[in-house]
């Protein structure tokens, strides 16, 4: 798919006309799929994050149709939420695409891209931090969106605040390497955002994970932490967001790159 910065130098040379541009403009952006899926194919050059699918309510076959379209047009497509069986599927169905599969636990992001497709440029960095092992599977989505968006991102695991000396070594490398935005993960209290941002010049987005038990388990006690959080800096999106989390550090990271 052209860019519109190519349609528009293409306008400007004269090789297509006006009504040819206005048409490759009109017939590039939407993909209709049936009646199931309108896919807006310039959701990433447009807003600076690509559509993603998300798989979780969507059966089998249809996430496999919607990613192929996607790859196909613009090179890659990014599945989050998909289990053991959906990942298999969208492999028997990839055709010619190639797949990476991240993730654990059942909980998979699956990119599918083209032989010829290449991650943008790295522009930025970020750093993806998780409380405990629990936590990596929503990691993993932060990773993809970073891997699609052209953005660095750096991986520092098992560091919660149960043994808050392990945070020593991490934030040390952090701040020696122009990290643009951390992304921070936690389930049970949820404080290791705040304890971060509290020593941090670096924006910090908290992402509640639903892990733990016991009264309000499953993230709800870690959203109410990190949005009580008395440490200014710390942003916080719902809970397991891993892909919103991750598209605000980049656009962050990218933001400051210009």
């Amino acid at each position: 798919m052209k860019t519109t910065k190519e349609i528009l130098d293409a306008l400007l040379s004269g090789v297509i006309t006006k009504e040819e541009a206005e048409k490759i403009l009109s017939a590039e952006r939407l993909t209709h799929l049936g009646e199931f899926a309108v896919i807006d194919q310039s959701r990433g050059e447009r807003s600076g994050v690509p559509e993603v699918i998300f798989a979780e309510s969507k059966d089998a076959q249809t996430i496999s149709q919607i990613a192929n379209s996607m790859a196909s047009t613009n090179g890659f497509a990014l599945i989050s939420r998909a289990d053991e069986n959906k990942v298999q599927v969208i492999e028997k169905n990839k055709g010619e695409h190639l797949i990476e599969v991240m993730g654990n636990s059942g909980m998979y992001t699956v990119l599918l891209y083209e032989k010829d497709w290449n991650p943008p440029t790295t522009t930025g960095k970020i750093a993806i931090i998780t409380a405990g092992t629990s936590d990596i599977p929503y990691a993993k989505e932060v990773e993809a969106i970073a891997k699609v968006m052209g953005v660095d991102a750096l991986n520092f695991h098992d560091i919660g605040v149960a043994g808050i000396h392990r945070l020593v070594e991490p934030l040390r490398k952090i701040s020696s390497l122009d990290i643009d935005a951390i992304v921070v993960l936690a389930g049970m209290e949820g404080a290791l955002p705040t304890v971060i941002a509290s020593l941090v010049d670096i924006p910090v987005i908290g992402l509640p994970v639903p892990i733990g038990y016991g009264f309000r388990g499953k993230g709800e006690a870690a959203l109410a932490a990190m949005l009580q959080s008395c440490a200014p800096g710390l942003a916080v999106v719902n809970i397991g967001n891993g892909i919103g989390a991750g598209s605000i550090a980049c656009l962050i990271a990218k933001r400051a790159k210009k």
